[in-house]
This record gives C-alpha cells, structure tokens and sequence, in this order.
C-alpha cells in the first residue's frame, strides 16, 4: 500500500473544475497566438478579435481531455524507459533555469556559467535518486537567442537520463527538437521513445502568450510531451485563496490542453505547475512555503481525477544558503508531492525562489528524496509470520543480530543513506572532523565528480550534434563555442 495524501474531497474537486470550465467562458481567456485563436474558432470557440479573448464552451475541452494520452514515459540514451508519467509514479529531478550558482567556499550567489551547469549535470548523474536530469541553470555568458539550446546540449552530451526542459522560443524549439531526434536516430524513433518533456508556462491569470500557445502547437505536432507549468501567483496574478488559485491553475492547463489536443489528438501532455503564494510582507514568491506545497498537492488531485500525468516544482527553498531552513523546507515539500503521487518532481538543489542551484544542496535533497521513496515504498509482510517465528530461541534476550533473517532482510528494510547523513556517535562524529551537514555535502559532491563518467557517445552523432549548435551559434555572433 503506497501512503497518499489527498487534501481536496470529490465534491470540492467537481466545484473546482466546474468554475475553471465558467473561467474559460466568461472572463474567457487570453490568447495571444493566431494559430492558436484559429484552432480554438474552428474548433466552435467564440472569438473576441479585438481583445484576443476567447470563450471556450465545456464541450470543446471536455473532448480535448477524451485524446490525452494517460500515460507515456521517458526514454534513456540507450532507449530504455526510464521516467512513468501517469498513475502514482513518482520522480525526482533538480529544479530548472535558476540564473546563480553558490559558491560552496565564498557562500556568494555567482552568475552560472557553463562549466557550473557541467558539474551539476555530473552530480545529478551520479545520484539514483534524480530519475532525469534538467537544465538545471542558465549559462549566462551564452547569447540568449542560443541559451535554451545550448543548456540542453551539454546536458545530453553529459548524461544519459531522460531531460525536462524547455524553450522560450519556436526557433529555439525547434533547433532543440532536431539536437533530440539526431541522438534519437530521427523525429519517427523521437516520437516513439521521447528523451526529454519540455516545460511550457501559460501566464497568469489566464493567458496563453504567443511562444507559449506556439510551442504547444508544435510540441504537438511533434509527438514530444509537453509539460505544462502554470504558475498562479496567491494574492498577487491569482485569487489570495489556495483553493482560488488552484481552480484559476485548472482553467490555465484546461485551455492549454484544448490547444495542444486540437492540433494533434493523442499527443503527450502534463498537468504541471510551479504556483506559490505572494508573501505580503517581502513581496516574494516562497517556493518553499508550505501554502505553496499544498497548492501544488491540490492541482494535482485535481490532474489526476481527470487521469491525466502530473508535475510540479517542491523540494526548493527560499534560503539563501544550504541551512537549517533550507533542509526544512525541501525536505517536507519534497514530501507533500510524493506523499501526492506527483509523477515529476522539480526543485531539488534550488535555493532563493528558484534563482540559485547548489550541487552541495543537490546530494542533500538526495537524502531527502531516498527517504521519501522509502515511505512510499510502505510496508510490506517480508517473512511467513510478522514476528512470531523470529523469536524462536531469543530467549528474553536481544540476539536479533545474530538471526539469519535479520542479515538477510536488514538491507531491504533499511535505507542506508550516503555519509552525507551523520548517524555515528559524538566520538565519531569528532573523529571524522566534525563536520556540519553542509561540509560532508561539499565532500560529497567532489567524491562524485571524481567518479564520474562521461557517457560515451557515437562519435559521428557527437560531431554532428557540434557542428548543429555551432550553425546556431555563428548566427547569434558566437564565433567560439565554450569547450567542455
């Protein structure tokens, strides 16, 4: 039995559906996108061309949920699947776009820079617990036209786990699409076995922009997933009500599915989201408030009685650097979406509202992320009796270490954390340096980029996958590309 949280009844869930399907209709919402606004018309949408509203009557999306593929996964290089979207699975992947890196000596928040991005991808390599790899940071010395690309091809030219991602632009898009469909052996074996889901944010309150709506339009006709993430701000670009804000998130993804599923019925599509509150005291965004997390926990139920996939952005901190508040926040709202069955969960390493990533963070919310797979893993009957046999010849003593069975199943009960975690005794812990949480990350991180291994690629398709970002990049004034 895998343990869930659930904080919305049915009834609830039908109210918010039924006032996100009034939404779509009146005030309506705002499409941005030509293309977009002649699906939906054609579809039997009302138009107001003048404002670029449309009204969406409940029929037109109650059809487009009908063609959403419940279920789909992500494929590995080698093409073996490796992420579930749908149902209860749960995942794990390090949060994305964050524009700072921490130093882990100075503790200063520095612009990110290629080989920042290389070494988070190489830690999120090494650790079981990341399920795909994201693009996790901005390069910042890179031209932005190229930025969403070029973060996409070190991380597939550093990993062979499954990538979220994401493009702000349909040029950008599309050079990503061809990056993806080389190493694929074409757009046929990309569709069949999709490496990466790409991120597409509507913004809030209502309103489907023209890179966004476009992007959903061509990820569709692509057969790539896309992956929604509406970002309803409580109390500032949405209703101050957690149950306001999940109902404007349902009538955002409800009108992007009508988009993506008029274009190409059956394509791959996310329920997704990165929602928080609005802190009126600092005028910022807590991604690690709890309100935030149950926001989230809410628009995911409210995804899944619809049967549709699930993600969201939990397991950050508004922290600024890896402390107690830090491990406080990540760890229970890393939980709360687990606890949810959210199939993809990002935040893990992200510091500052989502502005900074942190590999010494990374291995930590590992920790985190292992001990929350281990609840859901639950309790399960390992032997004949629950207890009985095992006290055969125990004799009022405790001799449970000398048991067979007690070698034997020891390591399937247990999870046994990496040193990252201090379990020794005070005279341990001062014998191994005494060193604070954050210092045994530090170690952490340099143990597993020394074993780290580049996967190895063919050497033709590397070629070709340089000399298409250095096409790109000639055209945005970069004569150089920055070596690995």
């Amino acid at each position: 039995m895998q343990p869930n949280l659930s904080l919305l009844t049915p009834d609830l869930i039908a109210r918010i559906l039924d006032e996100a399907f009034q939404l779509m209709m009146n005030p309506g919402i705002k499409v941005q996108s030509a293309e977009a606004i002649r699906t939906l018309k054609n579809a039997g949408a009302t138009v107001d061309e003048s404002t670029e509203v449309v009204h969406i009557p409940e029929k037109i999306v109650r059809q487009a949920l009908e063609t959403v593929p419940h279920a789909f996964h992500l494929y590995d290089l080698q093409g073996n699947p490796k992420v579930q979207y749908g149902g209860d699975a749960v995942h794990f992947d390090p949060g994305s776009s964050g524009v700072h890196i921490l130093d882990p000596d100075t503790l200063e928040h520095k612009p990110s820079l290629t080989p920042d991005l290389i070494r988070v991808v190489k830690v999120a390599e090494m650790l079981p617990q990341m399920d795909a790899q994201s693009t996790a940071i901005v390069c910042n010395e890179m031209p932005k036209t190229i930025g969403d690309m070029w973060r996409l091809y070190v991380v597939l030219m550093h990993s062979e786990k499954p990538v979220v991602t994401g493009a702000f632009s349909i040029k950008t898009l599309e050079s990503m699409l061809e990056m993806l469909s080389i190493l694929s052996g074409g757009r046929k074996a990309l569709k069949e076995k999709p490496r990466a889901v790409f991120d597409v944010c509507p913004s809030p309150p209502l309103i489907w922009s023209e890179f966004g709506a476009n992007n959903l339009i061509e990820l569709a006709r692509a057969w790539v997933p896309a992956e929604m993430v509406s970002m309803p701000l409580a109390g500032a670009a949405a209703p101050v009500t957690l149950l306001g804000a999940v109902t404007q998130h349902a009538a955002e993804c409800l009108s992007g599915i009508t988009i993506h599923q008029l274009v190409q019925p059956g394509a791959p599509i996310v329920w997704g989201g990165a929602p928080a509150i609005f802190d009126m005291r600092k005028g910022t965004t807590p991604m690690g408030a709890i309100e935030t997390a149950m926001i989230d926990s809410a628009y995911a139920q409210v995804g899944k009685s619809l049967n549709l996939p699930t993600h969201t952005y939990l397991g950050a901190s508004d922290a600024k650097v890896v402390d107690a508040q830090a491990g406080m926040e990540s760890g229970m709202t890393a939980l709360v979406g687990a606890l949810t069955g959210i199939n993809m969960i990002s935040g893990a390493g992200m510091l500052d509202f989502l502005a900074c990533q942190s590999p010494e963070k990374l291995v930590i919310d590992a920790e985190g992320i292992a001990m929350a797979k281990r609840l859901l893993a639950g309790l399960e009957p390992r032997t004949k009796t629950l207890a009985t046999e095992m006290f055969e010849g125990i004799n009022f003593k405790g001799d449970f270490l000398k048991k067979k069975i007690t070698r034997k199943l020891f390591s399937v009960e247990q999870h046994l954390p990496s040193p990252v975690i201090d379990r020794d005794s005070v005279r341990g812990w001062q014998a191994g340096g005494s060193l604070d949480t954050f210092a045994r990350a530090k170690e952490r991180v340099k143990m597993l980029l020394s074993e780290y291994k580049r996967p190895s690629l063919d050497p033709a398709l590397e070629k070709e996958m340089k000399a298409h970002v250095r096409k790109f990049a000639i055209t945005a004034g970069l004569e150089k590309l920055p070596e690995f």
